[in-house]
């Protein structure tokens, strides 16, 4: 059994920070990804940010030079998120690509609003 775990959205203004952090836990045997991806009201899921078990990283265009994804040695992986935009109010998923298979956290409310 997997489960990812995902904390640290909330109500922030504009040009406000946050980050998010996601920790799996259980039966891991490897890690290939871990990343973000986000889906607003009416909108489809879009990857946000990725980073693969080299450290490799992968961002949707809007969000680069804003946001920054890293992770630690303990299969948590962080999503910093600085200079908040209206744009950026969704629902953040966590996903990880593992041995044994492909996870998605329960997900996290991240609001920006004045």
């Amino acid at each position: 059994q997997v489960q990812l775990v995902e904390s640290g959205g909330g109500l922030v203004q504009p040009g406000g920070s946050l980050r998010l952090s996601c920790a799996a836990s259980g039966s891991i045997r490897s890690i290939y990804a871990m990343g973000w991806y986000r889906q607003a009201p009416g909108k489809q899921r879009e990857l946000v940010a990725t980073m693969t078990s080299t450290g490799s990283t992968n961002y949707v265009d809007s969000v680069k030079g804003r946001f920054t994804i890293s992770r630690d040695a303990k299969n948590t992986v962080y999503l910093q998120m600085n200079s908040l935009k209206f744009e950026d109010t969704a629902v953040y998923y966590c996903h990880a690509d593992l041995a044994p298979g492909y996870y998605w956290g329960q997900g996290t409310q991240v609001t920006v609003s004045s």
